[in-house]
């Protein structure tokens, strides 16, 4: 890439010898803007409902008219304040204005963005069926149009609702099919209702849920949309908040709620798929988690490998119950255990295999079932090829990745590099390139690191659904490149 910029991020790119593609950037929707299209979708009338619905559950808009006392005894959270560049208004209007983005991709040191929308992190959760897809199909067609003539730098993200599968399969439809997009952002979960609360008590309903991660007990067969993925030649990313359940609920501090809160979201959703089989069944499929970093999913892949030597069909015979021997156990609770418990030793044994069978069903005694996982390697396998883990460029923890040691089979983890241009975590645009070059300045990673996590692993990510993903941008010729080798 040829640049005349002075900016640090510009000089770093032009001494690299190869692309950097950004896999994570944002765009800020302008709200007044957005209700333009909403009223083209839906019809003025679904305007109102947006706004008096848009945060519902925990995301309560009424948070700033709410005492303390009542935010506390409602559990409202606090939504996110100041959340984009302001002081420096021309990284605002960057956020804001694609045009602008685009102007200044060669400043910011990046050669290709994939820009994920903000108002689609919240609103593919509304409860408002109606509400929830008019929002997505006028975000999909706000971007199809703002991103018009810019997609040789700048590849816009569509939102995919998932409460449902047809839902999602339509919008999938609308979006990739109609309207071209080749980028597509799901909801990472679906927050549903208890049956036995909303029974007793519809209201109260609402702050008694559980978490639909579309594998493992979902509400639904998932497995159509996966084929529409498929189909449509698009990769499944997975990019929601993990705030307003669990422990990041309070009402006084964003800071609280929203550490780590990509990270669990893209735990669970992973978790789900895994136990669920997903990556089994669909082997073609490659499955990205936005934005939570790597240091989780390391951990999930070393404590998965760990629970299946333990706790896999054969294994876990070694805690049946059924397995103790009452003679022996007797006989040394006779030699000791006489002063704990005198004469009691088979009343005690009985007592603990009751409480060791209380979750004992016969058709569930082999869990690793569902998954299709019937060895370690395939663990290995579904971490090392089917799932891309989005990361930040300021994190350190990055390295992980690359760093086999202590990971079952020296396994490498695949890592796409995020900007998040657009939020309040970067502070200033220019700076992108830069930020994340410190990596190998300061030694946390090699240069060949690097490449492989703003260039390589998004190249063979990317495309490995749809192998024109690239054709038109600045670097078709390279990643054309990458695969020919």
């Amino acid at each position: 890439m040829a640049t005349t910029h002075p900016s640090k991020s510009a000089a770093i790119r032009a001494r690299l010898k190869h692309p950097i593609i950004d896999s994570d950037g944002h765009q800020m929707e302008l709200p007044a803007l957005f209700q333009d299209y909403i009223a083209a979708v839906a019809g003025a009338r679904i305007i109102d409902r947006f706004k008096a619905v848009f945060f519902d559950g925990f995301l309560d808009p009424r948070w700033r008219d709410f005492s303390p006392a009542e935010r506390h005894d409602r559990r409202v959270i606090r939504p996110t304040w100041w959340g984009c560049p302001a002081r420096n208004t021309r990284d605002l209007a960057t956020a804001l204005m694609p045009q602008l983005f685009h102007e200044r991709m060669d400043e910011m040191g990046l050669d290709v963005s994939v820009v994920y929308p903000t108002l689609g992190l919240l609103a593919m959760n509304m409860e408002d069926e109606e509400v929830r897809r008019a929002a997505a199909r006028a975000l999909n067609r706000m971007k199809a149009d703002m991103f018009a003539g810019l997609t040789d730098r700048l590849i816009p993200v569509a939102t995919i609702p998932m409460h449902t599968p047809r839902e999602a399969i339509e919008e999938l439809e609308y979006a990739v099919g109609e309207l071209g997009l080749r980028a597509v952002m799901m909801a990472s979960y679906v927050r549903r209702p208890v049956g036995i609360a909303q029974r007793i008590s519809p209201e109260a309903a609402r702050y008694s849920s559980w978490i639909d991660t579309y594998g493992l007990d979902s509400e639904y067969d998932y497995d159509p949309v996966w084929r529409k993925c498929l189909e449509l030649k698009v990769s499944p990313t997975f990019h929601s908040v993990g705030y307003g359940w669990g422990s990041r609920a309070t009402p006084s501090n964003y800071v609280h709620n929203h550490l780590g809160n990509f990270a669990s979201s893209a735990d669970a959703v992973c978790r789900g798929l895994l136990m669920g089989g997903v990556p089994q069944r669909f082997p073609e499929l490659r499955f990205a988690f936005m934005e939570g970093g790597v240091a989780w999913a390391r951990n999930l892949y070393c404590d998965a490998i760990s629970h299946w030597h333990k706790r896999n069909r054969i294994a876990i015979e070694n805690y049946n119950p059924a397995g103790i021997d009452d003679s022996l156990f007797a006989e040394l609770a006779g030699r000791y255990g006489a002063r704990e418990f005198p004469g009691r030793a088979a009343e005690m044994l009985a007592s603990f295999k009751g409480l060791m069978s209380r979750g004992e069903d016969p058709a569930l005694l082999d869990e690793w079932g569902p998954s299709g996982v019937t060895r370690p390697e395939d663990l290995r396998d579904i971490f090392t090829r089917r799932f891309y883990f989005g990361c930040e460029g300021d994190d350190p923890l990055n390295a992980l990745a690359f760093d086999g040691k202590g990971s079952p089979f020296g396994a490498r983890l695949h890592v796409l590099y995020g900007s998040d241009l657009g939020h309040w975590d970067v502070p200033e645009m220019a700076e992108a390139a830069e930020e994340a070059y410190e990596m190998v300045e300061h030694g946390v990673m090699s240069a060949d690191d690097f490449r492989a996590m703003v260039f390589t692993d998004a190249a063979e990510f990317w495309t490995a659904a749809n192998p024109d993903f690239f054709k038109g941008t600045v670097v078709e010729g390279a990643v054309s490149k990458l695969a020919a080798r």
